[in-house]
């Protein structure tokens, strides 16, 4: 009979089990859950056509209140397993914070502007919409896809807040410089984006700080009371899921709300999505080689990639419905850009899965060899 397996190895083959078999049903059959959601919505919104007009009729922060209540509810879980003691380790890392606002603040506007330019240059409305879109920098979905790579929730939870300081400094500048001004280069039509830092604040505000001080005061009060191991191991398996109910429930109501437009419109669709689905695979491709040949470990990769490859709908879509109006071209290709996202992301969770055992050698090898 064969000896057990010393204890350092026993944890790294539990920790490194091929990873879709460990997550639960919900999570492993995302995709299907995801296109079922979309279906629904579309046929919500065949069998009532002035469902989206009466579902936008209230607003938070430029965002319809029933679609406000699916981000909250959907982020607040995750934020919630965020272990908050741990975070300040991140903080002083200059290397890693570095490398995320290269990704977010340079390369990645750069590269939605060149690539509207590419492939909408005689589309100047869905140009300036994807635009929008490549300066608002990700502080909400990127959490879900972000959890379900198994990066940590800790660095995206700094990640994301670094990049919410840095929208409200920098959006409304480099929305003037990449719409006014870069335009004028070229000898094309210009746009002024009327867009206040307080008007952009108060979307991070309520889009990242109402959840954010509750999933820590959630934690801080459970685990005072329960303790740390029956927050993790009870509560949080419970509790952590609902955060893809949040998302399944905001896909449904965005596609019930969108979906006649979408429908009608078929070839500008496929013009919007194409850069965006380009965006996304190269946004993400170069920010996880780039991380790795830093030399992070995968738990930062995941972060760093996905932090950088997702974007801040909320925010582009209340900017392009405040600047153009809803029923412009602006709106359409902000509002098109989460339906986009999302089936682009989940692959990217799956690619990301396959990258860590393919790329990050297991403990378990090591371990094998007496290097543990």
């Amino acid at each position: 009979m064969s000896a057990s397996p010393p204890p350092t190895v026993a944890r790294a083959l539990t920790a490194h089990a091929p990873v879709l078999t460990r997550l639960s049903t919900l999570d492993r059959f995302l995709p299907v859950w995801i296109f079922a959601a979309m279906a629904l919505g579309l046929l919500l919104g065949r069998v009532y056509p002035d469902l989206g007009a009466a579902l936008d009729r209230v607003q938070l922060a430029g965002v319809s209140v029933p679609i406000a209540v699916g981000l909250l509810w959907m982020m607040y879980p995750v934020l919630a397993k965020v272990r908050y003691e741990t975070i300040g380790a991140h903080l002083g890392d200059t290397k890693l914070l570095g490398t995320s606002l290269l990704l977010n603040w340079v390369i990645g506007p750069l590269l939605m502007l060149a690539l509207a330019w590419l492939f909408l240059p005689d589309l100047p409305a869905y140009r300036n919409g994807l635009v929008l879109i490549g300066l608002a920098r990700c502080i909400a979905m990127v959490l879900i896809w972000n959890s379900l790579a198994c990066g940590s929730g800790e660095l995206a939870a700094v990640l994301v807040a670094l990049n919410s300081v840095f929208q409200i400094l920098t959006y409304s500048v480099l929305g003037w410089l990449f719409l006014t001004v870069v335009p004028a280069w070229f000898g094309a039509d210009t746009t002024t984006l009327n867009v206040s830092m307080g008007q952009i604040a108060t979307s991070v505000a309520i889009f990242l700080g109402v959840p954010l001080v509750a999933g820590y005061l959630t934690r801080k009060t459970l685990v005072a009371l329960k303790g740390s191991v029956w927050y993790d191991t009870v509560f949080m398996p419970t509790f952590g899921p609902t955060a893809l109910l949040g998302l399944l429930y905001t896909i449904v109501l965005m596609f019930a709300m969108q979906g006649n437009r979408i429908l009608s419109l078929p070839l500008d669709v496929v013009r919007i999505a194409i850069p965006m689905l380009v965006y996304f695979g190269v946004m993400f491709g170069v920010s996880f080689w780039l991380s790795k040949r830093l030399g992070f470990d995968y738990e930062t990769t995941a972060s760093l990639s996905f932090t950088a490859a997702g974007n801040n709908f909320e925010l582009a879509i209340a900017v392009a419905v405040a600047t153009f109006g809803i029923a412009s071209g602006e709106a359409l290709a902000a509002v098109i850009g989460p339906l986009i996202e999302v089936p682009a992301l989940v692959g990217l969770v799956y690619a990301s899965l396959w990258a860590r055992r393919r790329y990050f050698p297991s403990p378990v090898v090591n371990a094998r060899r007496g290097r543990v």
